[in-house]
This record gives C-alpha cells, structure tokens and sequence, in this order.
C-alpha cells in the first residue's frame, strides 16, 4: 500500500529565505497587499474550518505584516457577522506600507480597534499576530505581557505565519512565546516550526503557498528537506534467488553487565529489518538469556578484544554502543571495532567514549546521539544543542566526517557535505527506553542492504517514527520491543520485498 501523500511541502526555509521568496514575488508581478489579503483568507478559512461555531474573535496586532494579516482576518471575520476586537499592542500610526493599509480597511469594516492594556478583556478565539518571522532578539514589553495573557487565558489561539516569540530559523523560544492551537504559515515552511520548542507550541500546522509561482519557489535555496513517503528511499524489491549471504552480516558489539538488554534489542531488529545475518558480541553473562530470547541471533560472549576479532572479520556491518559501558571491557572492544576498518553505527557509550577521547571514529561511521551526548562530542552544554538543533547537527557531522543523527522531536540527519533532511513524524509516547537501541540496528541492517549512510539514516528514521506514530496512538507505555513488527510493516508498505 502506497503512503498516503503529505499535504505540507518538502522544502523547510529560514525566515530570510522566505523573506526574500516573498520580495521575489512581488517584484514578479503580485502586490505585497494582494499577498497579504490571500494570506487573511487563508488564516480565515482555517480558522472556521478549526471553530465553525466560533461567534467573537480578538486579535492581538503588533506591528509589520504579521499586524497587517492580522487586521485583514479581522475585516473578514467582522463581515462573517462575528463579534471582533483587535487589541493593538503596536500604534497603529507606526504601521506603514501594506500593513497601514490593513489597518485602515479593518477600522472602515467596522472592527473593533483599541490599545492592548494588560488588564484587557480577552474572548472567543484568540488571532496572534503580533510579532511574526521578523523578531529579532529576545520578546520584550509590551509584547512579552500580551503573549503571557494569551497563554493564561485558557482561549484557542490561532497564529498567524509562525507563534509570535519562536525563532523562525532554529524554533527557539526567544523570551515568551505564543502557545497556538493552530498555525497557519505562508509561502514556505519555516524550519523552526518543526525543531526546537516548535513542535510544543505550533499546535495544528496548514500551509498556504499564496498562488505563489512554482518556478520561483523552486529556484529558492533552503535550508533542509522534510521527510515524508514520497522523498524518502527505498530498499530495492528481492529477486526469488537471492539468499541470506547478498544481505550482510550486521554485528551488534555492546552488552555490559546489566545492560544485556541494550545489544540485544539492536541485534533483533536489524534481524527483523532485513539483515541476512546477524551476531551479537556481549558479556558472557548474556549468552544465555540471548539465544533464549531470539534464537536467530548468533550471540557470542566474549571477554576481550581478542575473542572479538574473529567476529568482526566476518562481520559486514557494525553496531558498536548499545549497552557497552564506558569500563575497560567496552573500551577495548570499542578500540577493536574502530580499527576493523567496517562500516559502522555508533550509539550511546560508543559516542561517550569518543567525546571522552577514548576512540578514533572510523572513517564510514553513523553517529546517533541524543542532545546529552551531542552536546558531549560538541563539548558544549546541552542547552545550546536543544537552542539551535540544526547547527549542532551540521556541527557535528563536520566535526567528525560522517553522518549524524541527532534524535529528538524533529530528528536530524545531517552529512558533512551539508545535506540536512529533518523528520517532523513520531509521538510522544516514544520517550522511553530502549528506542534508540532498535534504530541502531534498524539503521545497520538497512546499511547492510545496501543503502549508503545518509540514506538509510533518513530510511531508518522515517520507519522508526511512523512505527511510533502508529503505536502511540495506544497511549503510554510503549515499550521498544513493541516497535519492531510495526517497522517491518511500515517497511514492506513502503517498500516491498517483491515487485
């Protein structure tokens, strides 16, 4: 069965980009205010299609062509028959151009116009459109007061473009931020709807391109591409003759004491992905509940880096990192794993170590880390990864020559040559343990296969969050076993294992 098609574009801009797409187009033809009535119709159709019983809207304006949307939604809201008021935060006699034509059509419509005061009585649907893509720096007053009431206020909110105080270009919260039940954007989508706190805050996402010339939009450079079934890559069907041996050897190295549990959850599901062969090189202690566990994976204890040799000769593909320890034992197999000269993944302590110094990465690695690990191979704190996802990505892959994902909402995988595609599926009941351990291996045997890193990085991550989106929709406590049969699923609909 063929993905359904994604209603929002590919594309992700920054907000100069989209700036400049915007100037493009009216340069080619199209008036800035025709741009911005389209823009009012589109917020408004959404708006009524979100709250059809919708009787009284306020809007909060502030200043630029964010305020001017907003005045335009009003006019049209008030001809609807609703009862409207818009609270200006900005004086209107500061607004020029398209904007102050806004205004002056919202006030000969018959809207509502008065100053925001803090104290001001907020009803109906609430219609942000203070601050838009144009912010620069941290929200300051009267503008911080006026998104704090909206949030307190309990009232749907709509944003117009993008929530007003949300970087457009990293999705970091500058100061207050406007929390939005819905967000209609235009033109093109800005990358920091997607990361950051973007995803917290957007709420429901539709996309307007305005009438926009394609052939424009398509000369517009980007920052990086979304994922979705149409763009994402495909394993090629098999053949009846093939056999195990044409679809690698994936050996899965981790399995401390007391994290067996790690390098067996990466070694099942790169069994269940796809690998023609699978081993799992751990503790000698784990051997046992291993083979109990999942019989088709060769598990093998080894002690030292000498009894690991062999396997990796056999090996075409290596996951090196879950559950292996920061201790001696993982350190020695770790070093022995880098000098095997393998393709390989390296999660969790793998990527301890190398921030620690311990190891050389190899030189066709796949990093996997979470912001706390990111933020250790960066040697940096945690919160400049979380306040700039995009950079850190991009960092990271050049810093180390190879492939990266940096997990979270909003996935990242970014290449050293710049390549940067982002994930905006999942669910939020993939926060627990284990998860990453399955897309380790998911991505190895998917690498196993055939596919270079940076595809199945983006292959792999897909599967990964579209198995979520559909076991999260069972509420909490999804467990990352559960994720496998569901991956599979995913990858036989994606891409069948026959014509």
């Amino acid at each position: 069965m063929a993905p359904a098609r994604d209603p929002l574009p590919i594309p992700l801009y920054s907000a100069a980009q989209v700036r400049d797409l915007d100037a493009r187009l009216i340069a080619a033809g199209t008036p800035g205010f025709e741009l911005m009535q389209r823009a009012a119709h589109a917020a408004w159709r959404a708006l009524r299609q979100r709250w059809p019983d919708a009787r009284q809207l306020t809007v909060l304006a502030g200043r630029g062509n964010n305020a001017g949307d907003g005045y335009l939604l009003a006019a049209l809201a008030v001809r609807a028959g609703l009862e409207v008021r818009v609270l200006a935060v900005c004086d209107p006699a500061e607004l020029r151009g398209d904007a102050a034509l806004a205004h002056a059509e919202a006030r000969q419509g018959g809207a509502s116009i008065e100053p925001w005061r803090a104290d001001a009585n907020l009803a109906g649907v609430l219609v942000d459109a203070l601050l838009g893509t144009g912010l620069q720096g941290e929200v300051r007053e009267p503008y911080a007061a006026a998104i704090a009431a909206m949030n307190a206020s309990g009232l749907p909110v709509l944003a117009v473009d993008i929530p007003s105080g949300l970087c457009a270009d990293s999705g970091r919260a500058l100061g207050s931020v406007v929390c939005a039940q819905l967000t209609v954007t235009f033109i093109g989508l800005k990358f920091g709807l997607f990361s950051g706190v973007g995803p917290d805050v957007v709420g429901e996402l539709r996309f307007a391109d305005l009438q926009a010339d394609a052939a424009l939009v398509a000369a517009t450079p980007w920052l990086a591409q979304r994922l979705d079934g149409s763009v994402v890559p495909r394993l090629a069907p098999r053949r009846p003759t093939d056999h195990k041996g044409r679809f690698g050897h994936v050996l899965v190295v981790g399995g401390e004491r007391g994290t067996g549990g790690a390098g067996l959850l990466a070694a099942e599901m790169a069994l269940r992905s796809g690998a023609g062969l699978v081993s799992l090189a751990t503790r000698p202690d784990n051997t046992a509940a291993s083979l109990a566990r999942c019989p088709e994976v060769m598990a093998a204890g080894v002690s030292s880096a000498n009894q690991l040799m062999p396997l990796l000769d056999r090996a075409s593909q290596l996951v090196v990192g879950p559950g292996l320890g920061q201790g001696a034992w993982g350190r020695s197999l770790l070093s022995a794993a880098a000098a095997s000269g393998k393709p390989q993944v390296w999660d969790a302590d793998a990527l301890n170590l190398l921030a620690a110094g311990a190891a050389r990465l190899p030189s066709d690695a796949l990093l996997t880390p979470h912001p706390g690990e990111a933020a250790r191979l960066l040697g940096v704190d945690t919160r400049e990864i979380l306040a700039d996802r995009r950079g850190a990505a991009l960092a990271l892959a050049r810093r180390y020559g190879a492939v990266v994902v940096l997990k979270g909402a909003g996935s990242l995988i970014a290449a050293p040559d710049g390549r940067l595609v982002l994930c905006d599926q999942g669910h939020p009941a993939m926060a627990s343990a284990g998860l990453g351990d399955v897309l380790a291996g998911l991505l190895a045997a998917l690498r196993a296969q055939g596919l270079q890193a940076f595809e199945a990085a983006a292959l792999g991550v897909w599967l990964h969050a579209r198995a979520g989106v559909r076991l999260g929709a069972g509420g909490r406590g999804l467990a990352a076993r559960d994720l496998m049969t569901v991956i599979r699923e995913v990858l036989e609909e994606h891409a069948p294992c026959l014509n």
